[in-house]
């Protein structure tokens, strides 16, 4: 497994890092299992582990917790805030006050005293940024955190969120979290470029595009919609609509690619994402020591510039086939009370 320095912090993680969402009662409920999946990703090289609050509500990061016992010191650990945990007000969002509070509830169900890597999951447009960095600068001040970083923000409010830091003597966002993958190339055009420029460690997510560069799903078979993501999200997989059609159509091209390296479609996906020079580690997110086993075997995976201009050819830079889940959304286009003046006010005379 080879190693790139994270974000300018100095501190080296693995190429491949290991992502825990399917850890609990989201996708594998046996601990003892998702703990076994967890030392072999360690024992094979990987030294990075990324978790979140949320994640099937906190037993994510219990089971990594008592996975870590014994061996926190050979792990870069990081995990995350954002979202809502539990019922009422003001247990979600970016604020001081919410920040404050779950980072201790992470400490605890992680079994740690630090977190070398605290993300904030997605942007909170009712916090300003400066509330947020300050909070987690004062947690890198105490020790709690080593280094903090933001998940799937858009790349203007990276760069905002870069000058309010210097312009207020606080610390700054190290890392960016978005998804990417062949069928999801979007952030190449914006967010990749300015991770660069900023000197920001990038950790994608989402390689095999929500289980479609997984070769589970073909041209002209009936996917099963009775579990897994199909079970989810039934839309994502019908083939009568448009985009999903369109998909299918470029993984039949990237099987026969996949076949004439003698690889499978996953081991194809995952060393696209690793090939960016913007990307310093790819989260897999594996259920089962199978998935993982097969990830892992794909490692060593060189694409040379003649296969990723046959991928550039299916699916052009910075263009994406679907929206990846949980890509930011501008709120204009959401809202349309913020696009449209009021109704008295329209007219231009």
């Amino acid at each position: 497994m080879r190693y790139r320095i994270l974000g300018g912090t100095g501190i080296e993680v693995s190429t491949h890092c290991l992502g825990t969402m399917m850890f609990g009662s989201a996708g594998n409920p046996d601990h003892d299992d998702s703990i076994r999946i967890i030392h072999t990703a360690l024992d094979h090289g990987i030294n990075f582990v990324d978790t979140a609050d949320m994640y099937s509500a906190g037993e994510s990061e219990e089971i990594v917790g008592k996975a870590l016992q014994g061996r926190r010191d050979e792990v870069v650990l990081s995990t995350k805030v954002h979202f809502q945990m539990g019922e009422g007000p003001n247990r979600s969002g970016n604020s001081r006050r919410w920040i404050m509070r779950e980072v201790e509830a992470s400490l605890k169900r992680l079994r740690t005293d630090w977190i070398d890597l605290y993300q904030i999951h997605r942007p909170d447009h009712r916090t300003d940024i400066e509330e947020t960095l300050s909070a987690l600068t004062d947690l890198v001040r105490q020790g709690k955190i080593r280094a903090f970083g933001s998940s799937a923000f858009p790349a203007h409010e990276t760069v905002e969120a870069y000058h309010v830091a210097r312009q207020r003597g606080l610390y700054r966002f190290r890392t960016e979290q978005p998804p990417y993958n062949i069928l999801a190339r979007g952030i190449e055009g914006d967010v990749l470029p300015t991770a660069q420029r900023l000197g920001m460690g990038v950790l994608t997510y989402s390689p095999l595009g929500w289980g479609f560069l997984t070769g589970r799903y073909r041209k002209g078979q009936q996917a099963d919609m009775t579990r897994g993501r199909a079970a989810l999200a039934p839309e994502r997989f019908d083939p009568s609509i448009p985009v999903n059609a369109a998909k299918l159509e470029i993984v039949e091209e990237l099987v026969k690619l996949a076949d004439e390296l003698g690889c499978t479609l996953p081991e194809l996906a995952v060393a696209f994402v690793a090939a960016h020079p913007a990307v310093t580690s790819v989260i897999l997110g594996p259920r089962t020591m199978e998935q993982l086993e097969g990830l892992l075997k794909g490692a060593s995976l060189v694409l040379d510039d003649t296969v990723l201009d046959r991928i550039d050819e299916l699916v052009p830079p910075g263009t994406n086939v679907y929206h990846p889940v949980g890509l930011w959304s501008p709120a204009p286009l959401t809202d349309p009370a913020l696009r449209r003046r009021p109704l008295g006010d329209r007219a231009a005379s």
